[in-house]
């Protein structure tokens, strides 16, 4: 079974890691978290989560992974972004052909790390991100993958960005949106939001 290490750094983007962490664990697969810093680890909203392992700096105990996944978070993107270890993670991951998956502002770290040449991908908009894709093709859609590498945008595409990674890991996310009920999302009302309370509809 195909395994995942997601990278757990202070400041992180707390409901698009949990999101990703709890998906694939349903999954069948293996995630384990690791942090960049202490064990215990705070995230953007001071919502704090213990990670799996510690980054040291010998790397070769985290090279066994077949998925590397930054999430983001503006904070926890600014630390990947100043680890070198970090960057060679991400370095050796796209090397030797593996999985490196990033959201929100994480392809930040891609860019950075040179992995995103010529790549289509995705990513939180504005002038934060933008601008660190100058040698990649960027675009809005929800998820993007493009070889080795996956990307998407933001807090609330973390589950179909989750689905995604289940789908290239080689499993079938059919299952889990069935049970998360996800499909039910598509009749959502757009425009003005709505909820049924005691049988009636309440325009909010």
């Amino acid at each position: 079974m195909a395994k995942a290490l997601i990278v757990l750094a202070p400041g992180f983007e707390e409901g698009e890691t949990v999101e990703i962490i709890d998906v694939l664990r349903r999954s069948g697969f293996s995630c384990d978290s690791m942090s960049i810093a202490e064990a215990l680890v705070s995230g953007a909203h001071d919502i704090k989560i213990e990670a799996d392992y510690i980054l040291n700096d010998d790397l070769t105990s985290f090279f066994n992974y077949d998925m590397l996944i930054l999430p983001g978070g503006w904070s926890g993107v600014d630390a990947m972004l100043n680890d070198s270890r970090v960057l060679d993670l991400v370095r050796y991951y796209n090397k030797h052909g593996k999985f490196v998956a990033a959201m929100c502002a994480a392809p930040n770290v891609l860019a950075k790390a040179g992995v995103l040449t010529g790549k289509t991908m995705t990513a939180y908009p504005g002038q934060k991100t933008e601008p660190f894709y100058s040698d990649a093709h960027y675009v809005n859609d929800v998820v993007v993958k493009d070889g080795n590498l996956i990307t998407s945008r933001g807090p609330a595409t973390a589950l179909p960005f989750a689905f995604a990674l289940v789908d290239v890991l080689g499993g079938d996310s059919s299952f889990i949106k069935k049970r998360f009920l996800y499909q039910d999302l598509k009749n959502y009302p757009d425009g003005t939001e709505s909820v049924i309370l005691k049988g009636e509809q309440r325009s909010w």
